[in-house]
């Protein structure tokens, strides 16, 4: 029998990828999405690359009746958790908002799932959990911190999901602690839409790509690396979403459990690695701009992937140009994002 997948955020950047992996993989699957950072438009583009249109909620995870009522209407067998604020500067500026969504509105979730006997869960976390690690590559047993309230949110949330399951061990946890994602659907009708000014490296080569923005800004060309610029793990975000089917499956045969991992390439590319990348990608040369390092980045940042190897069974499968060379087909093909 087909299970049924309820995933919030599914109308995000790595829920939307995620969903069509679920269905392309047999699942029914449910999104609820209150389209704050995302739009309805990646609906048709899901129907378009699997045939399903997935039902849809328009509902904020803090709404506790809206959220109910889609566990009381439907029979849901996992949960898969994207739906977070994810801005680190904007974090550091709004802190308040990024509790009480990220935290509260995953405490409903989990309060919700709990009165309606679903006990399976992917939480989407990430490597801001450590902090800034002292050595490299970065695996589950460092030590965790986090230097900014998205971090926090993330970490707090984790220690929240290992807490409940000590409270009741028939919650099947998986808590994926990925790095940096990057890139498209092969499609190219499926891919990283950010509102406003991208926080992120990639949308924002992008942007500079497509002409919407003349230079890249670098922070920082003295760091201890090869180049001299930051190095960080940037994984595909079709890698990223076979992650979550793996851990899904994973939960599905191992009930009772709470699997920790990592999610990445287990290698660093510095920023010039990815100008150059997607240069080629692109066709031109794409400017840009040294600029003093930003407060808090480390020189290097990359992911020990072993235990997602034993355990799921994860292995990333694409470099850096096939990043690259799907983020331009979707950025070419869609220049404004998703409107129309």
């Amino acid at each position: 029998m087909k299970k049924t997948v309820l995933v919030t955020g599914g109308c995000g950047y790595i829920g939307s990828h995620t969903v069509v992996d679920l269905i392309n993989h047999g699942s029914n699957v449910i999104i609820v999405d209150n389209l704050a950072n995302s739009s309805i438009e990646v609906l048709n583009r899901i129907k378009i690359i699997t045939g399903v249109m997935p039902l849809f909620y328009k509902l904020d995870i803090l709404d506790r009746e809206g959220l109910e009522d889609v566990f009381a209407n439907n029979k849901i067998d996992a949960v898969i958790h994207f739906a977070a604020f994810k801005a680190v500067g904007e974090s550091v500026e709004k802190p308040l908002d990024y509790y009480y969504n990220n935290i509260s509105g995953s405490i409903i979730l989990f309060q919700i799932m709990q009165k309606y006997n679903v006990k399976n869960i992917v939480f989407s976390s990430s490597s801001t959990v450590y902090g800034n690690p002292k050595t490299v590559p970065v695996d589950e047993s460092f030590p965790t911190s986090a230097t900014n309230p998205y971090g926090w949110s993330k970490l707090i949330t984790e220690q929240i999901l290992r807490d409940l399951h000590v409270a009741d061990n028939s919650f099947t946890v998986a808590i994926l602690r990925y790095f940096n994602p990057v890139g498209a659907h092969k499609s190219g009708i499926l891919g990283e839409d950010p509102k406003g000014i991208p926080n992120n490296l990639m949308p924002y080569i992008s942007q500079v790509a497509i002409g919407t923005r003349e230079y890249v800004n670098v922070f920082g060309n003295d760091y201890d690396t090869y180049d001299g610029t930051g190095v960080r793990d940037y994984i595909h975000v079709l890698d990223l979403s076979n992650g979550h089917i793996l851990a899904l499956d994973y939960l599905y045969k191992n009930q009772g459990q709470v699997l920790i991992t990592n999610l990445g390439t287990g290698r660093g590319y510095s920023v010039i690695d990815v100008i150059k990348s997607y240069s080629r990608a692109c066709g031109r040369e794409l400017l840009y701009k040294i600029c003093p390092r930003r407060a808090g980045d480390v020189a290097v940042s990359y992911a020990n992937c072993d235990h997602a190897y034993k355990t799921i069974g994860f292995k990333a499968q694409y470099n850096l140009d096939d990043m690259c060379n799907d983020s331009w087909k979707w950025q070419s093909n869609n220049p404004n994002g998703y409107e129309k």
